[in-house]
């Protein structure tokens, strides 16, 4: 009786329990994006109650009417010595070039360094002590230099985005499994293969993590950078309006720059899974 009754007794196997399925990675990009935009409408209304209900003072926190007025009128009549999209276009142009030798310097010295022991030990020492420190403190040595043309504007930019990109470089040459280049050549793979198949495409995560710390990091050193007697671009319309406790053109010239980084950030996203469709899935 007892053996026959626990033959009849109704619990499943194991392996026949259902398991979840795991969730679409696509709803999941689009609950992210929903949270986002509900987070962005939040501190939007909370903006707007703050200046409704007079929290602090228009004069340091106008609200979101009065900044959108000072926009129309920034980017049709202009503000210091410019309209708004030639203070955008300056700006560009310097984080466009500064970029531009991050990556076409940085990136190369950033593989040898991964790759060979005698470049490290060359080039890791100068680039982490002028990496420790603030750009505002190497700035005054630029314009004594330099001087006050674009060539100190865009270098201090420049080594403001070659280090991150450059570090990264090296930590994904680092980052390579032993297995994979033993394996690759025990395989008959020749040097320029094994760097071009196995190397450069396992180094491109960190690559392309390093070029957006590098962005922000240029973006974060703009308003430094255009305080060497500038005559346009986004930060000096910024200090100018600063100057005259102009808040709401201040407002502008911030939210335009951070809705660059948002652009840049989203451009990156688009590259990274371009170029490294794997990550994330593996």
């Amino acid at each position: 009786m007892t053996l026959a009754a626990n033959s009849r007794t109704p619990f499943p196997p194991a392996t026949a329990q259902r398991r979840p399925s795991p969730r679409p990675r696509s709803s999941a990009s689009a609950s992210t994006f929903g949270i986002s935009l509900v987070t962005l409408a939040g501190l939007i209304a909370l903006w707007v109650l703050a200046a409704q209900l007079g929290w602090a003072s228009p004069l340091f926190l106008p609200s979101p009417a009065d900044v959108l007025t000072q926009f129309n009128a920034v980017a049709a009549d202009g503000y210091a010595n410019g309209t708004l999209l030639d203070h955008t276009l300056a700006s560009l142009g310097r984080i466009a070039a500064a970029l531009g030798v991050g990556i076409f310097v940085g990136i190369p010295l950033g593989l040898l360094m991964g790759l060979n022991r005698w470049v490290k030990g060359i080039f890791s020492v100068p680039i982490d002590l002028y990496w420790g420190l603030p750009p505002l403190a190497y700035l005054p040595l630029l314009i004594i230099w330099l001087g006050i043309g674009e060539t100190s504007k865009i270098v201090l930019l420049s080594l403001s985005t070659f280090a991150p990109i450059c570090f990264a470089a090296q930590a994904g040459v680092r980052s390579v499994p032993v297995e994979r280049l033993n394996a690759a050549l025990s395989l008959g793979a020749s040097r320029l293969q094994l760097f071009t198949s196995i190397i450069l495409p396992s180094a491109l995560p960190e690559i392309l993590t390093g070029l957006k710390i590098a962005i922000g990091a240029g973006l974060s050193t703009l308003v430094a950078a255009e305080l060497i007697a500038a005559q346009s671009g986004l930060g000096y319309m910024i200090m100018s309006a600063a100057n005259f406790l102009a808040t709401d053109v201040v407002f502008v010239g911030l939210i335009v720059i951070a809705v660059l980084a948002f652009a840049f950030t989203s451009g990156m996203r688009w590259l990274e899974h371009r170029l490294i469709p794997w990550k994330g899935k593996l």
